[in-house]
């Protein structure tokens, strides 16, 4: 425990350091003799302004700062600007201008959060490269990575996979489930890396993963029930003249799966990081650094239960994820279900065929 007040303390510090460079940088003009006197005097007495701090942390930016710990120094990595104008004259003449689809300029420029993304997709790729067990005389993996790696592999498959989509087509499916899992996990637990940023924060790209889902989804109940059937079961199994009601809401459904999927993950995420940075900046705001020794220990709580958190939000979206798969998949079987529903009367009331032939067998 020792270690991590200790590590939080460091972390104050530097953000501390951070500030004081922050406004250093953006004097506007050099002080000197009495007026250089009266502005660190007043650059003391200055209240750090917290909530920029927190939402320039939480928000994207088209470039990524490092610090070098204990100093004033940082680098800072600004990104090209890559745009596509649809239109002729669409995309403006200035970088710093911002670029709008609607008038016809796609912006493909990388941001902080995308940098982010690609890294943990990068280690995700690595990790399966060197961490997989390639040995086919030695089937049993050996080492505490490919141990811990074969246990997580089997949980997705064995405890989400197949018991939400079936024995069938559960196998089918685990290898999204897969990449799903161990990619949000990456992305949650990068977030909690010092100067780095969480790209499951972005609402952009829990929409993206959301609408993979969601296409997937379409796809496996098309594929077990056929166009036709998928079709029928917009009605909701209602009579012809509840259509006009029933199919509004059955496509309205379709929609808030996905919506809930994006949603959850976008606002745990942000929440967490905005909390942590908040109980830090609690020093700064009273101005005291007695407040420390409150705040530092809840934000060190904070932070052990966003690492909770990381494992928890990418297991909850694998586990809707197979869900709402499963769910598409149950539209082949509805038919079948219902067919043997209908047959066990029949063979209940006129009796099975060898009990019929050999009433010795009957029971009583």
């Amino acid at each position: 425990m020792r270690r991590w007040l200790w590590c939080a303390v460091l972390a104050v510090s530097m953000v501390a350091r951070a500030q004081e460079g922050h406004a250093r940088s953006h004097d506007a003009e050099p002080a000197s003799g009495e007026h250089a006197a009266r502005a660190q005097e007043g650059a003391k007495h200055e209240k750090v302004d917290t909530s920029t701090y927190i939402l320039e942390h939480v928000a994207d930016s088209p470039e990524v700062e490092f610090q070098v710990p204990l100093s004033d120094k940082e680098f800072i990595l600004h990104f090209p600007v890559w745009r596509i104008p649809l239109e002729a004259g669409a995309c403006p003449a200035s970088a710093e201008e911002p670029a709008s689809l609607s008038a016809g300029c796609l912006d493909i420029s990388l941001t902080k959060h995308t940098f982010w993304m690609l890294i943990g997709s990068v280690f995700v790729v690595l990790l399966f490269v060197f961490g997989a067990n390639r040995n086919p005389k030695q089937p049993v993996p050996h080492g505490p990575r490919q141990n811990l790696l074969e246990m997580l592999v089997i949980f997705v498959r064995n405890e989400i996979a197949i018991p939400n989509i079936g024995k069938e087509e559960g196998p089918r499916y685990a290898p999204y489930l897969l990449s799903v899992f161990f990619f949000i996990l990456t992305l949650n637990l990068l977030g909690l890396v010092p100067w780095a940023s969480t790209a499951t924060g972005n609402l952009g790209v829990t929409l993206a993963l959301a609408l993979i889902t969601f296409v997937l989804t379409q796809i496996a109940s098309i594929r077990a029930a056929g166009l036709g059937g998928y079709l029928k079961h917009m009605t909701g199994g209602a009579p012809w003249w509840i259509w006009p009601i029933m199919v509004p809401v059955e496509i309205l459904g379709l929609f808030t799966k996905p919506f809930a999927l994006m949603l959850r993950l976008f606002a745990n995420m942000l929440a967490g990081h905005i909390v942590l940075f908040s109980l830090l900046g609690l020093i700064f705001i009273i101005g005291n650094v007695a407040v420390s020794v409150v705040a530092v220990p809840f934000a060190v709580f904070i932070y052990l239960l966003e690492l909770f958190v990381a494992f928890l939000q990418a297991y909850i979206f694998t586990m809707l994820s197979a869900l709402f798969i499963g769910m598409g998949v149950a539209m082949g079987h509805h038919d079948e279900h219902g067919h043997e529903e209908h047959t066990e009367p029949h063979e209940a009331v006129h009796g099975k065929p060898e009990l019929a032939v050999n009433p010795a067998n009957a029971p009583g």
